[in-house]
Order: structure tokens, then sequence, then C-alpha cells
């Protein structure tokens, strides 16, 4: 019986917000509820001007990245913004991404004297050969035995976690989630060649310049087979944020995109899963039916299993409060965790094996092997 309970977004905010400062909930539990950056518009490369010049008593500056910075009297109310004005130009509110079981809690450590389940084994030391690439948007990926010794480890370079940003002495809530995803993964698919990338932050927040840019970058370091998405949105208008759909819909780009549905227990649309183009993920439970945090409806592709899932994780070790973020004593293990995020790496894997076989990306994308939603 699934127990987990999707926290409300407002409830989350409210707790977190003063760690991030610059998150702007819209229309709190109302149909129209969104997250977004402080005060940032986003607009396409050649309306950046046009349209800053129509704001222009209410823009602050231009940053580098092309985001449109507001004064401070419209800090608040970006989307509010970007409605007024998106009938003349494409323009969205940077909207945050959470990262998929942000809402539900921290990974529970296996192996303690509170918790006798038996670890799983380490995946097969299998080389795929040609091989298959999944790219991993996430909050990065530590040296855990069951993949440091992998050639493809540091090829793209290093992205460890951060664990401790705030130098507590306690790991951040969404510490050690990219290395928990990584595992699921390979012990599904161990041959895979993992390219991770990190987007997310230790709290397991991103947002649109963020993903659009990490997905591009992607893009332009080699092929890519399946990109996996652990994070996701809501927008006030229920579309998907035009830089993301962008990015996604790229002529140039032939991946499988593999994306975490969200645990909001909703069936509104989670963006950028509920793309057309992209496999949107949900979570079962243990009777094969969509867990009751996960979200669910005609947009979602695909379930697999995300409650208590086991897979690696790293931990601090006691001890280290004031250490230097990257600096601290980690240790190694598995853990034990629950999100449409550890769903949506099982069915990257099941297409990554399906390509390993000679499918077609198509063909893969076809398969009856793919879990099916289950109400």
């Amino acid at each position: 019986m699934d127990t987990q309970r999707a926290m409300r977004l407002s409830e989350w905010v409210s707790r977190w917000q003063w760690r991030v400062p610059d998150l702007v909930l819209h229309d709190p539990d109302g149909p129209r509820e969104c997250l977004v950056r402080a005060g940032q518009l986003i607009v396409e490369p050649q309306a950046v001007q046009p349209v800053s010049d129509e704001l222009r008593r209410w823009v602050d500056r231009i940053d580098p990245s092309g985001r449109i910075i507001l004064r401070d009297e419209l800090r608040d109310r970006p989307v509010e913004v970007a409605a007024d004005i998106t009938s003349r130009w494409r323009t969205a509110p940077n909207h945050v991404h959470i990262g998929g079981p942000i809402m539900l809690g921290t990974a529970t450590w296996i192996g303690g004297p509170e918790i006798d389940i038996p670890a799983p084994r380490p995946p097969a030391p299998e080389t795929w050969d040609p091989p298959v690439t999944v790219a991993v948007l996430d909050t990065g990926l530590d040296p855990h035995p069951w993949f440091a010794g992998k050639p493809w480890f540091t090829e793209w370079g290093l992205h460890p976690e951060v664990l401790d940003h705030d130098i507590d002495g306690t790991p951040d809530w969404q510490a050690g989630h990219g290395t928990f995803v990584a595992g699921v993964l390979i012990s599904n698919a161990p041959g895979v060649t993992i390219r991770h990338h990190r987007v997310l932050s230790s709290m397991g927040l991103t947002d649109d310049t963020t993903l659009a840019a990490a997905i591009r970058a992607t893009r332009a370091r080699g092929h890519i087979d399946i990109t996996l998405l652990t994070s996701g949105c809501y927008t006030a208008d229920n579309r998907c944020p035009p830089i993301l759909e962008h990015e996604l819909t790229h002529p140039d780009s032939d991946t499988v995109v593999v994306a975490a549905a969200g645990n909001g227990g909703s069936s509104r649309p989670f963006w950028p899963a509920a793309l057309d183009t992209v496999t949107a993920v949900a979570a079962s439970d243990e009777t094969g039916t969509i867990a009751a945090f996960s979200n669910r409806g005609p947009w979602v592709n695909a379930t697999a299993p995300g409650v208590d899932i086991t897979s690696s994780h790293v931990r601090l070790k006691t001890g280290t409060e004031g250490t230097a973020p990257g600096t601290e004593a980690r240790e190694y293990g598995v853990a034990r965790w629950s999100g449409t995020s550890f769903a949506a790496p099982k069915i990257a894997a099941d297409l990554a094996n399906l390509l390993r076989e000679g499918h077609t990306p198509a063909q893969a994308l076809d398969s009856h092997s793919l879990g099916q939603p289950t109400l």
C-alpha cells in the first residue's frame, strides 16, 4: 500500500523559500499555480530588444543570457507581464523546475539499525559496443563503486554531487539524487554509457533557461540516444515553456527524450514531460497501479515502478559541519526512495536495451515492452 503523500507546492515553498529567496509562487493552490523566478522574462533572441523597448520603464537590465530582468516593482509579477505581451512577442516567465521526488522527502539510507532489507547486487560490469548513450540531466554524479570504474565516467568531466551547500552538517533535500537515478538506469541497462550533466541544485531546483542550455550543450557535444529529465514544472497557461519546446523539438536532434511525470498527484500537464515529443513516465506502486503521488493523465505515455526503489546513493559522514561543499567526507551505499524520478530511468533503460537490440528509436517507442499507464 502506497503511503507517500504529495506535498502541496505552496506548503513546500513556505517551508524552503528562505533558502531560495528568488522564488515566486503564482496563484497558490489555484488552477494557474506555477513557480517562477522573481522578475525574469524569457523571450526569443530576436525579440529581446523589442520587448525591452516596449517595457522600457519597467526593465532593470538584460542579463548576459538574454533574460529580461524587471524592476523591483514587478518582481512578483512576471507571469502577468508575460501574459500581457505574449500576443505580440512569445514571452514567458522563467519557470522553476522541481526535481521529481522533492515533494515526497529525502532518501532513506539502507543498512542502518532501523532498516534491515537486503541491498541489491551491483550492476553487471558490461560495456556495449556500439554504445547506447543516455544523457542524465540531474544533480550530478558521484564516484560510487557501481560506476566509478566505468570508462565513460570521466569522459565528460566530473560533476560530483553537492551534498551540503549551506555547510550545516546535514545533507540538502535532494543530495545524491543524480547518483540514485544513475543507479536505477545502469541496474536495468548495465552496459549503457551515461553522459551526466548537472542542472538541478542540491535542493532539487532548476529553471527553464538552465535546462534549455543543458539540452543545447549535450546536443552540441555529440550524439545522444536518450535524454533523461527528472524535473519539470507547471505553467499558468498549461502550455510548455517556449524555450523548452524549441530545444526539445529541434530539427537537428534525433534523441529520444524521457521525462518524469511529476509527483503532484494531478492530471494537469507537467512540462516538459507532457510534450508530444517526450515520453512521460508515471510511477506505479507494488500492485502495478499508478501511485497516489504520481501525476497521471492522457499525456502520460508509460509507467514503471516508483515506490520504495533501492539504488546507489552517497551521504555525508557524520561530523562534517562547516566543511566546504565538495570536500566533505562521504560514504557510498544504497538507499530507498520513491518518486517518478525513479520510474523514468527504468523506462530509459528499457529503451536503451531495445536500441541495443537493433530497434530504431521509433520502433523502441512503439514497443509493447514499455509499461502502459494503469489507473
